[in-house]
């Protein structure tokens, strides 16, 4: 055991070694690097697998009472500063390892297949390396200094994967405000961790958190200020209103990564951090506030804003949001072991959830495209689990288990946060409750909207010899246009991006595929625009793909054992419930202690689901049958007028970009725009009108110079007779 505990620094540098590696031989050795592309992925695979088997070994060690371990080394040595370098081994950091390793080596095998058509494939892999690393690097820190170092380095991979497709410019707008924003809360967690070395002299947890009463009754003041701006950092890194605004547009980014950063890494390093020091926000309750209901803000505001999203990763994002905000709002109020219990079933869940999105849009890249906008649009979609069925089922599941359905796993968590808060304060538990209604909702209508129904692509009616695109209504405002058969093969090239025909063939063909007969007069196409050599309809993804989404799926079924009351006192309760039911004192006694009186509180948190998920079903159940009444000359399918404000909040983002655009974007615009002209005026007007007089005086000077002595003479006598005279008549 003690050679486990020795050895564990050595975890980060599995994945480090393989990017470091990849990184320099693309640098010297470009062509054999990039022909050993299949190579360098099991490499990758491989050493974070050994990753993992020592997390699971340290993992274990950890459930069976071994001590907690530390190990330090200098680094830096004065006698007046010193800095130390190491690593901690506790229940927090054993349980992290586990997730990053095991979400991280699925996200890997994952992205062997889904990558394999990119030319940069090798660089995708020394990045993924590389974020991995730094995300271990960073749950195994020990001090806040180190912490920081591995904060940045996790940013800076972020920053690199969500622009990893840089030449598209939606993407390297992506990274930037992805950049920038968490600019915002790392430059608060850096004031914060320098403030409180100023008055402590340390950057260690520990001591911060035995000093931390004495601190508080020397300077409170200070001492919140610095908590405040400790905080700032996890608000920006988990995707916190008001620095949310990144997280969606991080989307841009290839999905494994998306998976990655939302369910392991990035996300979970803020949640990660106000846990490590949660002993040094619980002795603040004004902070313990704040983060209460900044977690309950963004619980809500995330849930409603994933209420009309078309795309479905940025859906899933929105949902990720709001989910990260049932974190944080437990562990303002004091869950702690809930909240992190609620990391570790959501992490699995939403994993499995953005590599199942991620095998649809695999899927349906061939057919319409490499573009966002066509491969993500949810409109564009519809009965895909004909075609999908393991992606389908695996989707379901995560779903599921995200809605809050038992026995899955995220219902374990989240009905738990639904009790603490409600007997914490009624605001929070009715906003955790219709919460939990909005995501029920949301996630069966991703589901339903992508995996139900008939597939389809664009709608077009067509009648005589006119076509009319109809847009869904569920995206906003309807609109529609009539063509003529002239103009059919620029809107396939715009919609598809390429060069292909629209002939009368291809509409007997869908019109067959569609099982329409000829006698009608007119007909609904699904899927009108097809690339050549490629099916009309989506296929399954290939066993690589799968294989992640079934261990997920499995995953996702079992892990929430670990909170079941039922099992308190075996192994897999005692994990989370004896470590960490010291900080829920108050709560605990009122968890259920059996598996019949969970189900029992578990009435008012699923009565609110199953009305979400049929509101889900009544708006957004499959449309098979389509009507051919020559007198109904347009398509319809769903009338949301009566909502229509509600939608077009979410479909905008409830306006917060369009308001920082202007209040932020704009006005640091003006502001700059106003200095340059400061400076340029005032600033470099000054010397420059200084300079410019001098060389007027001085040409004017050189015109008077003639040379001749005479002139000479004759200026100075005519000067001093003009002095004289104005001296004479002045007296």
């Amino acid at each position: 055991m003690e050679f486990l505990y020795k050895y564990a620094r050595i975890v980060p540098f599995f994945p480090l070694s393989v990017s470091v590696l990849i990184g320099l031989g693309s640098l010297f050795f470009t062509g054999a690097t990039k022909s050993l592309r299949r190579t360098w992925a099991l490499i990758s695979i491989f050493m974070l697998s050994v990753a993992m088997f020592l997390s699971f070994n340290l993992f274990l060690q950890q459930i069976t009472g071994g001590p907690i371990h530390r190990y330090f080394w200098s680094w830096i040595i004065n006698k007046k500063f010193s800095l130390e370098l190491g690593y901690l081994i506790d229940p927090l950091t054993s349980i992290m390892l586990v997730l990053v390793t095991t979400v991280g080596t699925m996200v890997m095998i994952y992205s062997d297949n889904y990558m394999s058509h990119d030319k940069t494939y090798v660089r995708f892999f020394a990045y993924l390396n590389f974020f991995n690393a730094s995300m271990l690097g960073l749950v195994i820190s020990p001090n806040l200094l180190q912490i920081y170092i591995f904060w940045e380095l996790v940013g800076i991979c972020s920053y690199l994967l969500i622009g990893f497709w840089f030449t598209r410019p939606s993407a390297a707008n992506a990274c930037q405000k992805a950049f920038i924003t968490n600019r915002v809360g790392d430059f608060g967690l850096l004031l914060g961790i320098l403030g409180f070395y100023w008055i402590t002299g340390s950057f260690e947890f520990q001591y911060l958190s035995k000093k931390i009463n004495e601190l508080i009754a020397v300077d409170s003041f200070f001492v919140t200020s610095c908590t405040f701006l400790l905080f700032s950092g996890p608000v920006a890194k988990s995707a916190q209103f008001p620095l949310h605004v990144w997280l969606p547009d991080a989307m841009e980014g290839p999905t494994p990564i998306s998976a990655l950063i939302h369910a392991a890494t990035m996300v979970a390093a803020g949640i990660f951090l106000v846990t490590r020091l949660f002993p040094l926000f619980r002795a603040l309750p004004l902070i313990m506030s704040l983060i209460s209901w900044i977690g309950g803000i963004t619980a809500l505001l995330g849930a409603t804003m994933a209420l009309a999203q078309k795309d479905l990763k940025r859906g899933l994002a929105y949902s990720t949001m709001s989910q990260l905000g049932y974190m944080m709002l437990a562990l303002g109020i004091d869950s702690y072991r809930i909240a992190l219990f609620h990391l570790i079933t959501h992490a699995y869940s939403k994993a499995l959830l953005f590599l199942g999105s991620g095998s649809v849009i695999h899927s349906m890249e061939p057919i319409v495209g490499y573009c966002p906008g066509k491969s993500q649009n949810m409109a564009l979609m519809g009965g895909l689990r004909k075609y999908m069925p393991i992606t389908g089922i695996t989707f379901l599941l995560g779903t599921l288990s995200l809605s809050g359905i038992p026995p899955f796993a995220c219902f374990w968590s989240k009905d738990q946060i639904l009790s603490d808060s409600k007997l914490y304060s009624p605001i929070f538990g009715g906003i955790t409750w219709f919460t939990a209604g909005l995501t029920a909702f949301y996630m069966f209508r991703m589901y339903l909207l992508t995996f139900e129904g008939d597939f389809r692509i664009n709608l077009v009616h067509l009648y005589n010899n006119h076509i009319t695109l109809y847009s869904t209504s569920i995206w906003g405002e309807e609109e529609s246009r009539t063509l003529s058969r002239t103009r059919v093969d620029s809107i396939s090239n715009q919609i598809t991006g390429r060069k292909n025909s629209f002939s009368k063939e291809a509409f007997q063909i869908f019109n067959k595929m569609e099982g329409f007969s000829k006698k009608n007069r007119g007909f609904v196409s699904t899927y009108p625009f097809v690339h050549k050599g490629y099916s009309a309809y989506p296929k399954e993804s290939d066993k690589t793909m799968l294989l992640p989404l079934v261990v997920l799926g499995i995953l996702t079924l079992f892990v929430g054992l670990i909170g079941v009351p039922f099992f308190r006192g075996q192994m897999n309760y005692f994990i989370l419930f004896q470590w960490f039911s010291s900080s829920m004192n108050h709560f605990d006694e009122n968890h259920p202690k059996n598996l019949s009186e969970s189900f029992t509180d578990a009435i008012p948190s699923v009565g609110i689901v199953f009305p979400g998920i049929l509101m889900a079903y009544v708006l957004y159940r499959p449309i098979r049958i389509l009507s051919q009444d020559v007198h109904h000359k347009t398509i319809r399918i769903i009338s949301d007028q009566s909502i229509n404000i509600l939608y077009n909040w979410s479909y905008h983002r409830a306006y917060i970009d369009i308001y920082y655009d202007i209040i932020i974007t704009r006005g640091l615009r003006r502001l700059a725009e106003k200095s340059n002209s400061f400076d340029q005026w005032v600033i470099d007007g000054i010397p420059n009108g200084l300079g410019i007089l001098g060389l007027f005086v001085g040409e004017g000077m050189r015109c008077l110079g003639g040379g001749r002595i005479s002139s000479y003479i004759f200026v100075s006598l005519l000067c001093i007779s003009t002095s004289i005279l104005i001296y004479y008549y002045s007296f």
